[in-house]
C-alpha cells in the first residue's frame, strides 16, 4: 500500500505519513458503496439525523484537537481554524433543520381522477473530491446533506488536508455512518482520478478551475450529474459615499482572511477616486497591523501558504503588475524560510494589463484601482472570466442594488464580504464554476426528483 507525507507548510516538518489509496483499491470501495447504499436509503429520516446530531456533537468534543490538526498540516492560524469549526455547526443546523422537508413529497395537483406529486430519490454513490483551504466547510456542504438524503459517499479529501479528511470520516464513523457508506480516500491526483472512473452517479468537486475544467472533460461522455465549485477574482467597489476607514478595514480582512487563501477572497478593488487616497491609507494601516508568523500563536493573523508553488505565483503577478507601472505599496516578496511564507501585499496604480486584476491569485495579495463612476466600476468588475462573488460599499442600498444587479456573479454583497451563509445558495457564473451547494437547493441537488401521475380507476 502507498503512502502519503504530510508537512506541515508552516515549518516544512514532515508531520505523518498515512496510507493512499490505489486505483484497484478505489474501485473496491466504490463496490462495497454501490452494494450497501440501497440499505442506507431505507434507514429513516430521522434516524439519519439523529446521526448527524451526534456527528455535530462530537465536532464540538474535539474541537480544540481538530483544530490544531487543521492548523498544522494546512498553516490556517489557530484562531481561524477554530472560527471553521464553530461555523460549521450553524451549517450542520441548517442542514438538521432542513433535510426532511427539503425532500418531503410535493404533492403538486389533484383534479378529476388525476393527482400529481413529486418525490426526491437519492442520486446513488457520490464522489465529492474536496479542497483544502476550508476542509470542515466544503467537505461538509457536500458529505452531510448527501448522507442525509440517503446517498453514499466516497470522499476524497484534498491530500493538503488529508488528517482533516480522515477525522471527518472518523467522527461521522462514530456517530453512527457505517463505514461503507461512507468511505475516505487518501491520496494525490491519481486517487481522484481513479474515483472519477467509477460508475458514480454523481461528482461534486471543489478546487481550481483547470482541475474542474479536466474533470469535466473526463465526464463529458458519460451524462454524470456533475457539481463545480471553482475559482474567482472577486471584485468591490468603494462608493464616492463610502465611509473609507470602515470599508477599508473591512475589506483587508476580506482580502487577507486565511492568508488570503480563499475563493470569495476580495481580490479585485475599485475605489471612487473621490474617496481612493483616504482608503488607501486606512487599508495600508489596517494590513500592517495584521500578525504575520507561527499559525500555531493564537494572535497570528496571517499564516502559511498551503501550496509552496503559489509562492512563485504571487511573486510573478507583482513582478507583471511593477514591469506596467503598478504601485508596490506593502509586501511582494516570499518571507524567508523554513516554510512557505509571504506577507500581505498591496498594489495601486493597477490596469487590466497586469495578471493580478485577471488571474486568480489565492494569496495575502490585492490590487487597488481608482474608478470615475459606478459605470466604470460595473464595466471593469464585470471583465472577467470569472463570476463568484462581488460587492459594492455605500451608504445608498438603492445605489447598491444598482450596481449589483449589473454584476454577474453568484454571490452580491453590500457592505460586507467574503461571507458564506448555509441558508443561500452558493454558486458561480462562467468560469467560476456550474451547480450550488447550501440554502434548500443544496440540499435537493443530491437527490433526482421523480413525478409521479396517478389516475384512480
Amino acid at each position: 500500500m502507498p503512502t502519503l507525507a504530510i508537512h506541515n507548510p508552516a515549518t516544512g516538518a514532515l508531520i505523518d505519513e498515512v496510507a493512499a489509496e490505489t486505483a484497484e483499491s478505489v474501485a473496491a470501495h466504490f463496490r462495497t458503496a454501490r452494494a450497501t447504499q440501497p440499505a442506507w436509503a431505507a434507514v429513516p429520516m430521522a434516524e439519519r439525523l439523529a446521526i448527524v446530531q451526534r456527528f455535530r456533537a462530537l465536532v464540538v468534543r474535539d474541537l480544540e484537537a481538530l483544530a490544531a490538526t487543521l492548523t498544522r498540516e494546512v498553516g490556517k492560524p489557530i484562531a481561524q481554524s477554530r472560527n471553521e469549526l464553530n461555523g460549521l455547526l450553524p451549517r450542520l443546523d441548517f442542514f438538521l433543520e432542513q433535510a426532511e422537508g427539503a425532500v418531503r413529497e410535493e404533492h403538486v395537483f389533484t383534479g378529476g381522477d388525476m393527482h400529481e406529486e413529486i418525490s426526491h430519490a437519492p442520486l446513488g454513490v457520490v464522489a465529492n473530491i474536496s479542497a483544502w483551504n476550508y476542509p470542515w466547510f466544503v467537505g461538509c456542504n457536500v458529505i452531510v446533506p448527501a448522507l442525509l438524503t440517503g446517498n453514499a459517499v466516497l470522499y476524497k479529501p484534498s491530500e493538503h488536508a488529508s488528517l482533516t479528511g480522515l477525522a471527518i470520516a472518523r467522527l461521522l464513523h462514530e456517530a453512527g455512518v457505517p463505514r461503507e457508506v461512507m468511505i475516505c480516500l487518501v491520496g494525490g491526483g491519481e486517487v481522484g482520478a481513479a474515483l472519477i472512473a467509477q460508475a458514480i452517479d454523481g461528482l461534486f468537486f471543489t478546487g481550481s478551475h483547470a482541475t474542474g475544467q479536466r474533470i469535466a472533460q473526463s465526464l463529458a461522455g458519460r451524462l454524470v450529474k456533475m457539481q463545480l465549485e471553482l475559482g474567482g477574482k472577486d471584485p468591490t467597489y468603494v462608493r464616492a459615499d463610502a465611509d473609507p476607514k470602515a470599508a477599508a478595514e473591512s475589506l483587508a480582512d476580506g482580502a487577507m482572511y486565511n492568508t488570503g487563501q480563499g475563493c470569495c477572497s476580495v481580490e479585485r478593488i475599485y475605489v471612487h477616486e473621490a474617496v481612493h487616497d483616504a482608503f488607501v491609507e486606512q487599508f495600508l494601516a489596517t494590513v500592517a497591523s495584521f500578525k504575520q508568523g507561527d499559525p500555531g500563536d493564537p494572535g497570528t493573523y496571517i499564516g502559511a501558504i498551503t501550496r509552496a508553488p503559489q509562492l512563485e505565483l504571487l511573486e510573478a503577478q507583482v513582478r507583471d503588475a511593477v514591469a506596467k507601472g503598478a504601485a508596490l505599496r506593502t509586501g511582494g516578496r516570499r518571507g524567508p524560510g523554513p516554510g512557505h511564507h509571504f506577507p500581505p501585499t498591496v498594489l495601486t496604480d493597477v490596469t487590466h494589463r497586469m495578471d493580478v486584476m485577471r488571474e486568480e491569485s489565492f494569496g495575502p495579495i490585492v490590487g487597488i484601482q481608482k474608478v470615475k463612476n459606478d459605470d466604470e466600476a460595473v464595466a471593469l468588475m464585470n471583465d472577467t472570466r470569472y463570476g463568484l462573488t462581488a460587492g459594492v460599499y455605500t451608504r445608498d442600498e438603492a445605489a447598491a442594488r444598482a450596481v449589483l444587479s449589473r454584476v454577474q456573479a453568484g454571490t452580491v454583497y453590500w457592505n460586507c464580504c467574503d461571507r458564506v451563509s448555509p441558508r443561500l445558495p452558493w454558486s458561480g457564473v462562467g468560469d467560476s464554476g456550474i451547480g450550488l451547494t447550501l440554502g434548500v437547493a443544496g440540499i435537493q441537488t443530491f437527490t433526482r426528483p421523480k413525478a409521479w401521475h396517478l389516475r384512480t380507476p
